[in-house]
């Protein structure tokens, strides 16, 4: 189990941010981003302190009980209930509502971790966080208390309600409508693969308030409680990977949602919710930089064992040059989500790299996890085997918070936009 004594680096106040602290003893190297001040490669004594939290809570409670949760779809409330004791579940919120106030980065770090003992949890985890972001962005000091506070004060999770059956990449075709009437929004429509659907306490809710307006003015975001008269939850899904999270469809039928709970101004959901991308790609990234890591480390212990030909197959060129591949694009996929983690958390805009960490995080994770299977030849086919479970995980990284294609269509705008400026 974890050490006590880790938990109270986690009940510090916000732990120092990544390369901006004296007590940082690293040496720096200048960023390339413009001015946006130094980078240190070193982390913070309270930084490893939560990172090895997380490190020993993954291994020792997650990783063990991953299989089971993978074999029966069972939702991990035990699990979740320990992380969030440990400070390990909305770590990001700010202290003056009961948080810890962390920033990206160090989320980032806690986030690798729990991934690299199942992205299935870690999921149903970072899922509060998807929610919890445009609350914390948008959100007046009433609304945090009731609804920030709240997770705080016990192991309550919470689901981000934005994708529907024919709106995923394109969110601005989403038809959810929200229809004000007096003090209170009237909300219809049906939204779709919504992570702990099925165990939220509250929904962030995107909702056309203005059919007739263009997408960055025609949506509102709203704050719904669960048990709201008028919401039905759909059945669990059964996915190919990543089992232990609950994905559900959300119904709303004539759910009314007082004013008080409208999230901003009306009119401003768009640009909440995709400012919520900001602070979440990152994560997702660093999860997926976590499955990565499981596989090569997997593999890389199997290869030592393994005997073909009469010498280990890591000796071997062909294993050799697949583990060190995996090295290579796990380490360039950790730094882009530290970068854009860092970005983040200095205020600065971190739109382009969070979606280059998102694209290559998840596509390494795909591609190491493939790697990891090939490196254990059948016995990687063979569901005793934990390699396997890994590529099946691995694949919702490719598409949820934005597909490899969305990430692109982001990236390849800023590339023109520069281009275009420089010429």
């Amino acid at each position: 189990m974890v050490r006590p004594q880790l938990l109270s680096a986690l009940r510090r106040p916000a732990a120092r941010a990544f390369g901006t602290t004296a007590s940082s003893r690293s040496s720096s190297c200048s960023s390339s981003s413009g001015g946006a001040g130094a980078l240190g490669f070193q982390l913070s004594e309270d930084q490893l302190s939560i990172q090895e939290t997380a490190r020993q809570f993954a291994r020792d409670v997650i990783a063990p009980a991953a299989p089971h949760h993978d074999k029966t779809g069972e939702y991990p409330t035990d699990i979740i209930r320990q992380a969030w004791e440990l400070g390990l579940v909305n770590c990001h919120i700010p202290s003056a509502y009961g948080g810890l106030g962390l920033g990206v980065f160090d989320s980032a770090l806690v986030t690798e971790q729990l991934a690299y003992g199942c992205t299935g949890i870690q999921t149903a985890i970072e899922a509060n966080g998807l929610a919890e972001a445009p609350v914390i962005l948008a959100a007046n000091d009433a609304q945090k208390k009731k609804y920030l506070g709240r997770m705080t004060e016990a192991p309550l999770m919470a689901g981000y309600c934005v994708t529907e059956p024919g709106a995923g990449s394109d969110v601005a075709g989403a038809k959810t409508h929200a229809v004000r009437k007096g003090d209170k929004w009237v909300v219809n429509g049906q939204k779709m693969w919504i992570t702990n659907g099925g165990k939220a306490n509250w929904y962030f809710l995107l909702a056309k308030t203005d059919p007739a307006a263009n997408a960055g003015k025609a949506f509102t975001g709203f704050i719904v409680d669960a048990d709201s008269p008028g919401i039905t939850v759909g059945r669990k899904e059964w996915n190919m990977g990543q089992r232990a999270s609950d994905t559900r469809g959300i119904t709303f039928e004539d759910v009314e949602v007082p004013d008080e709970n409208r999230l901003g101004e009306v009119g401003q959901g768009f640009k909440i919710a995709m400012g919520a991308f900001d602070i979440t790609r990152p994560l997702v990234a660093s999860g997926a930089v976590g499955l990565s890591q499981r596989a090569m480390d997997e593999a890389s212990a199997y290869a030592l064992q393994r005997k073909t030909m009469g010498k280990s197959i890591i000796e071997h060129q062909a294993v050799a040059f697949m583990l060190a591949d995996m090295a290579i694009q796990i380490e360039a996929s950790r730094m882009m989500v530290w970068r854009a983690a860092w970005l983040r958390d200095q205020n600065k805009r971190n739109t382009y790299y969070a979606s280059i960490a998102k694209a290559l995080a998840s596509e390494t994770a795909n591609k190491c996890a493939a790697d990891a299977v090939q490196i254990f030849g059948g016995n990687g086919f063979n569901s005793e085997y934990p390699v396997e479970k890994l590529m099946r995980d691995a694949k919702i990284f490719t598409i949820y918070e934005g597909t490899s294609q969305i990430q692109r269509l982001i990236i390849s705008r800023a590339v023109a936009d520069a281009a275009k400026q420089s010429s």
